[in-house]
């Protein structure tokens, strides 16, 4: 059944976070296959630097973007983000709620919370809450730079059960919530790819956007001229969920007005519904 978590799919937008969690940083699983005789280490992963926003690039101060987002020929429900300065922090509150027959089936309400430091682009954090049906978990993920390691609570509400979970991280990386507007402080060339590090069920893949084309999009908010990107990767959530764009206004705001998912139980998008300063 669809659930608003998928619709964040990137996270992506995120489809599951950080589904996958718990499985062995893929430093653990080379070192098991070297002890159990398994073959020759692979290659080592190069994990690119996280670039800083580009100079004079302007983050709102407060904006809330609300879109509608379609399930083949329904109206499955509604994601709100919500993006405030706190200092040099931008936070990011994103939340889905399931609407109509898709919410009589399986009622959903998500809200996904994470921010980045402006002058960096590095994420400060990552946390969900998520009650889907009869299922409650909250998730937080902590990131400390300055020993390397990002760590995983996860708390069942209804089972009364928790996890804790730890594994290294580069210098700087991104979350699967934020990365959406970090990447808009990045310059977006056609034919040119923007790479970023993510943390993604307790690794750290390495995610291209890739600037595909410029496109004149309609959503209820408006017409917008645009520039169609796509998230790629290796390994992780990212790869594991299908296909994703994200087109982002062609203009110094780099808003994203429109987000599909092409999955392999079908199609999802997000068309920006309302774009408000509060």
């Amino acid at each position: 059944m669809l659930r608003t978590r998928t619709f964040l799919c990137f996270s992506i937008l995120s489809a599951a976070l950080w589904t996958g969690a718990g499985r062995p940083a893929r430093g653990q699983e080379v070192l098991s296959a070297q002890i159990l005789g398994m073959g020759k280490p692979a290659a080592p992963v190069v994990i690119p630097t996280l670039q800083p926003p580009i100079p004079g690039y302007g983050f709102p101060t407060r904006q809330t973007l609300t879109f509608l987002v379609d399930w083949r020929v329904f109206t499955a429900g509604t994601a709100i983000f919500q993006i405030e300065q706190q200092g040099t922090t931008e936070k990011v509150t994103a939340t889905g709620d399931s609407v109509g027959a898709v919410n009589m089936l399986f009622p959903v309400i998500d809200k996904f919370q994470a921010g980045f430091d402006t002058r960096t682009g590095c994420s400060t954090g990552f946390s969900k809450q998520l009650q889907e049906g009869r299922r409650k978990v909250n998730t937080d993920l902590t990131f400390n730079y300055a020993t390397g390691k990002q760590t995983q609570m996860e708390r069942n509400l209804v089972k009364g059960t928790s996890k804790t979970q730890t594994a290294a991280i580069p210098a700087c990386v991104a979350d699967s919530l934020s990365a959406i507007f970090y990447a808009a402080s990045q310059r977006m060339v056609v034919g040119q790819d923007v790479k970023f590090p993510l943390a993604d069920a307790m690794r750290t893949v390495t995610v291209s956007m890739k600037v595909e084309a410029k496109e004149e999009i309609k959503t209820p908010a408006g017409t917008f001229e645009t520039i169609r990107v796509q998230p790629t990767a290796d390994e992780g959530v990212v790869k594991s969920r299908g296909h994703i764009w994200i087109w982002y206004t062609d203009d110094a705001r780099h808003l994203p007005v429109q987000i599909r998912a092409k999955l392999f139980w079908g199609t999802i998008t997000f068309h920006l519904q309302s774009i408000e300063a509060k």
